[in-house]
C-alpha cells in the first residue's frame, strides 16, 4: 500500500522498524571501534627495548618497530575511516524477490546499502558497501529492469537517528505486507537545500549515473552533459569506487582529482571522506605543479597567449638563453697561459651543451665545454693535464657561479617582464609582448602568479631539470660553515644580532640584500608604517604552512619561495571542467598521467578556453592511444525549469548546437530580471539579496564581475549564507539562490563571453534574480 498524509501512524512505524537496524549496525560499529583501539595499543607495544640510549637495537626489536608501525598505521587508518563514516552510515534498503527459496524456504531477502561494509558477530552482513557488487540493484534497478528488487528505500538519517524514509516501487503492484512511502528518493533529495559543501549522491544515483561510476578502470573515460546533471559527483564517485575495485593499484599509484578553482577543491572536498576514501589528491589547475600556488586571473588575451601552444617556442628560446647580467667574458691562466674566451665563445659552449643536456644538471659538462674551447687557444702541452687545471681553476669556480647557476623555472618567467627582452624572443608581436610583460610585471607588484603560469612553470621545469646545488666552496681549516638554508630542516633562519637577541633572515641580510645596521632610520620608519612587518621584512607571525618558512613582505620572494618538484605521476587522473583546459595545461596534465587511466568530465557550450580545436589536440597527445568510452547525462537535476529554460535560451543565441539538458523539476518561481542604474547599485542589490534570503533556506552567491565585485563585497556580511564569488570561479558550484550581476560586463571580461555567463545562469537550484545596469 501507499501512505498518504493521513497515514502518518504507519510511516512512524516503518521508521521504527528501520531505527532498530540502524541501532544495530552502530552497536557493531561500537565494537568494531573497540577493537581498532586494541590494535593500536598492542601496535605501540611492540617494538619496545631493554637497551635504551645505546643507539643499537637487536635484530627481533627492529622487526617490533616495523611491525608497530604497521599496527598503528593500520589502526589509525581504519579509526578515520569509521569516524567519516559515522553521519548517514546506513542509506538504504533493498526488499528482493528470488526465483528460488533459501534454505529456510523463503524467496524474500532485505538487504541493507551503506557507506561501508559492516558484520554481525557471526560474520553475517548488516550492511553492504555501496560499492560491492551486492549493492548494484540498488541503483541499477528500474520498473522495466527490477533486478529482483521489489522496492528500494533510502533512509535519511540525522547522526544516528533515522528521520525519514523514501521508497522507490519496482513492480507494478506492491505486495500486501509491503509499505511505499513518499514520492520517491530523487525528488525528495533535489529539493534540499545547497550548503557550502557538496554532498554525495551516494543515496539517490541514477542508472545511468551508476553505469559510468562503475565503468572499466582502464583507458579514458569521458562525462559529457550540460549544467546540473551531475557530472562531477558522478565522477568523484567513480573515484571512489576504483579505489574500492582496484585498491593495490589505485592507492600505491595515486589518484590525482583536478578542478577549476580553489573554490571547487573547498566545495567538494568532503564528498570522497564521505564516501570512505582519503588517498586522494585535489587539486586545482593552479595548484597542480608541486611548490607553486596560483590563483591570479590574467586577462583573457594574456590567458590565450600564455595558453596556446606557441608559446612553448618561446620558452625553449628563453631556456637557452643567457641569464640577464651574467659576466660575457672569462679571463684566466691556466698552466702560465693567459686564458680569455668572450661573449661568442660563451655562446657557443652554452649552445652545445644544451643540446645534449638539461640545464640545471650540465654543470660539470659546462665546465668540460669551456674548458675544450680554451685548449683550442693553447694547443701545446698534454690536453687532459690542462683540463684538469683549468677545471681547477679557483677563476673558472668563481666564473661558473655566477654564469651557469642553477635555474629556478619561476626566475625565467619573471625575466619576461621585461618587455625589450620578451620582444627579442621573436616569437609573439609587439602587441602580444607588451600584454606578457605587463602580467609579470603584475606578479612582481603583488607576488601572486597567474592560473596560467603553472604550466608555464611546469613546462619550464621540464627543459631545465630539477635545480641541484652547486658543488661547495673549499673552505679554510678554521672557517666555520654557515646554514645557507635553516628551511630545510623545518625551521627559518635564524640571525643573532649585536646585541645578542635573534632575529629571522639569512645570514644577517634581509631579502634587499641590506643588513639591519644599514638600513638604519629607513628600518625603523618602515616598521612604524607597516607594523606587521618584523626587521627582516617578514610578515610577523605568518607562516607558508607547506615549508614553514616566514612570509616575505618582499613580492619577489613571495613569488620564488620553496622549491619546484619533479612532476608526480599518478594510476588515475580526474579532470573536472575539461572544456576549460588550455592546450599548455593538458601538456601538465599529460605529464602526470603518462601511464595513468583518466576520467574527463565536461560540457563544451560551458568552455572558457576559446581554440576548442588546440585544445582538443593537446588532449588526445595526454591521452595517448588509449580506448576511449564515453557516457552522457542528459537530465538536469539542479535548476528548477524555470531557471534553465532562461540560460538555455541565452546560450542556444549564440551556441545553437549546445548540449541542452533537461530539467526535472518545476518551482512556480520565474527568474527575477531589472534594470538598475551604475549610482544605486550597491543598494538595489542589498534588497534583492534580502529577498532571495527570505526565500531560501540556503547559500545565496552574489556573481558579479570585477568592476562591481569591490563595491559589493560588504554585502556578504549581512548573512552567514552569503558569499560574493567571480564568474569564473563558480565552475562546479551550485547555490539556493543567485543574484547575477551586470551579465554584459560578465560576458565583456570573460575568456568565455556568452559561455561563461550560462555558466552562471544555471548555478541556482532554485531562485534566482539578475541586475543589468543601464
Amino acid at each position: 500500500m501507499s501512505t498518504t498524509a493521513d497515514d502518518a501512524g504507519v510511516v512512524s512505524a516503518e521508521i521504527a522498524a528501520e531505527q532498530q537496524h540502524v541501532d544495530r549496525v552502530y552497536t557493531e560499529l561500537a565494537k568494531a571501534a573497540e577493537r581498532i583501539e586494541l590494535v593500536h595499543a598492542e601496535g605501540m607495544a611492540r617494538g619496545q627495548t631493554d637497551r635504551r640510549g645505546t643507539g643499537d637495537p637487536r635484530e627481533e626489536e627492529m622487526a617490533g618497530l616495523f611491525e608497530r608501525d604497521a599496527l598503528v598505521f593500520s589502526a589509525s587508518k581504519r579509526r578515520a575511516s569509521l569516524e567519516h563514516q559515522h553521519e548517514g552510515l546506513v542509506f538504504g534498503r533493498l526488499d528482493l524477490e528470488h526465483a528460488v527459496p533459501d534454505e529456510h524456504g523463503s524467496t524474500r531477502e532485505v538487504r541493507y546499502v551503506g557507506r561501508l561494509g559492516v558484520r554481525d558477530d557471526d560474520y553475517e552482513p548488516l550492511v553492504v558497501d555501496w560499492r560491492a557488487p551486492a549493492a548494484a540493484p540498488f541503483y541499477r534497478a528500474t520498473p522495466v529492469d527490477p533486478l529482483g528488487v521489489l522496492r528500494r528505500r533510502v533512509l535519511r538519517c540525522k547522526g544516528e537517528q533515522v528521520v525519514g524514509v523514501e521508497d522507490d516501487l519496482m513492480v507494478a503492484d506492491a505486495p500486501d505486507d509491503l509499505v511505499v512511502v513518499g514520492d520517491g528518493a530523487l525528488m525528495a533529495a533535489l529539493t534540499r537545500s545547497r550548503g557550502a559543501r557538496m554532498r554525495d549522491i551516494v543515496a539517490t544515483i541514477q542508472q545511468h549515473q551508476d553505469e559510468a561510476i562503475r565503468a572499466p578502470a582502464r583507458g579514458v573515460t569521458e562525462i559529457t552533459g550540460g549544467p546540473g546533471t551531475g557530472k562531477t559527483v558522478v565522477a568523484l564517485h567513480r573515484a571512489a569506487y576504483l579505489l574500492y575495485s582496484d585498491r593495490r593499484r589505485f592507492e600505491s599509484g595515486g589518484v590525482l582529482v583536478v578542478g577549476p578553482s580553489a573554490a571547487y577543491t573547498a566545495y567538494i572536498e568532503r564528498v570522497l571522506p564521505s564516501l570512505g576514501e582519503e588517498s586522494v589528491v585535489l587539486r586545482s589547475i593552479g595548484d597542480v605543479v608541486g611548490g607553486l600556488t596560483a590563483t591570479r586571473l590574467d586577462p583573457p588575451e594574456t590567458a590565450a597567449i600564455k595558453g596556446s601552444l606557441r608559446i612553448r617556442q618561446l620558452l625553449a628560446r628563453l631556456s637557452r638563453r643567457a641569464i640577464p647580467g651574467s659576466p660575457e667574458l672569462l679571463r684566466t691562466f691556466v698552466m702560465g697561459t693567459a686564458i680569455r674566451l668572450e661573449r661568442a665563445d660563451l655562446d657557443r659552449a652554452r649552445a652545445q651543451v644544451l643540446r645534449h643536456h638539461h640545464r640545471n644538471t650540465s654543470y660539470d659538462a659546462a665546465v668540460e665545454a669551456l674548458a675544450g674551447l680554451a685548449w683550442e687557444q693553447v694547443q701545446h702541452g698534454e690536453r687532459q693535464e690542462f683540463v684538469d687545471r683549468f677545471v681547477d681553476s679557483g677563476d673558472v669556480e668563481a666564473f661558473m657561479r655566477e654564469w651557469w647557476p642553477p635555474l629556478d623555472p619561476r626566475e625565467l618567467l619573471l625575466w619576461l617582464a621585461d618587455e625589450d627582452l620578451t620582444r627579442e624572443l621573436g616569437v609573439l608581436s609587439r602587441e602580444e609582448a607588451a600584454l606578457v610583460a605587463t602580467s609579470y610585471q603584475e606578479a612582481l607588484r603583488t607576488g601572486a602568479w597567474s592560473v596560467a603560469d603553472a604550466a608555464l612553470v611546469d613546462d619550464l621545469h621540464a627543459r631545465l631539470g630539477q635545480m641541484v646545488d652547486l658543488p661547495s666552496e673549499e673552505r679554510g681549516f678554521y672557517e666555520i660553515e654557515e646554514l645557507d638554508d635553516a628551511s630545510q630542516y623545518g625551521v627559518s633562519a635564524l640571525r643573532v644580532g649585536a646585541d645578542g637577541s635573534v632575529g629571522r633572515g639569512e645570514r644577517g641580510r634581509s631579502d634587499n640584500g641590506t643588513s639591519p645596521q644599514d638600513r638604519g632610520v629607513d628600518d625603523e620608519q618602515g616598521r612604524r608604517e607597516n607594523p606587521r612587518t618584523d626587521a627582516d621584512g617578514f610578515l610577523r607571525g605568518e607562516y607558508d604552512p607547506s615549508t614553514s618558512e616566514r612570509i616575505s613582505q618582499d613580492p619577489r620572494s613571495r613569488l620564488l619561495s620553496g622549491r619546484i618538484t619533479p612532476a608526480e605521476e599518478y594510476a588515475h587522473v580526474l579532470v573536472d571542467e575539461a572544456q576549460d583546459l588550455s592546450p599548455m595545461q593538458w601538456r601538465m596534465l599529460g605529464r602526470r598521467g603518462r601511464w595513468a587511466s583518466w576520467t574527463v568530465v565536461g560540457d563544451l557550450a560551458q568552455a572558457s578556453w576559446g581554440d576548442l580545436e588546440e585544445a582538443a589536440q593537446a588532449r588526445e597527445e595526454a591521452f595517448g592511444s588509449q580506448v576511449r568510452r564515453g557516457f552522457h547525462m542528459d537530465t538536469n537535476y539542479r535548476n528548477a525549469r524555470e531557471i534553465f529554460d532562461l540560460a538555455a535560451r541565452v546560450i542556444r543565441e549564440h551556441v545553437p548546437d549546445a548540449d541542452i539538458p533537461q530539467a526535472v523539476r518545476e518551482t512556480g518561481h520565474e527568474p527575477v530580471e531589472r534594470t538598475v542604474g551604475a549610482e544605486g547599485l550597491v543598494e538595489e542589490a542589498r534588497e534583492a539579496l534580502v529577498e532571495l534570503l527570505g526565500q531560501v533556506d540556503g547559500s545565496v552567491a552574489i556573481i558579479a564581475p570585477e568592476a562591481h565585485r569591490e563595491a559589493l563585497a560588504g554585502l556578504a556580511g549581512l548573512d552567514r549564507r552569503v558569499l560574493v564569488i567571480d564568474p569564473l570561479s563558480t565552475k562546479g558550484l551550485e547555490y539556493d539562490a543567485t543574484l547575477v550581476v551586470d551579465p554584459d560586463e560578465i560576458v565583456a571580461e570573460s575568456p568565455g563571453g556568452v559561455r561563461v555567463l550560462y555558466v552562471v545562469l544555471t548555478r541556482a537550484a532554485h531562485r534566482t534574480t539578475i541586475l543589468r545596469v543601464g
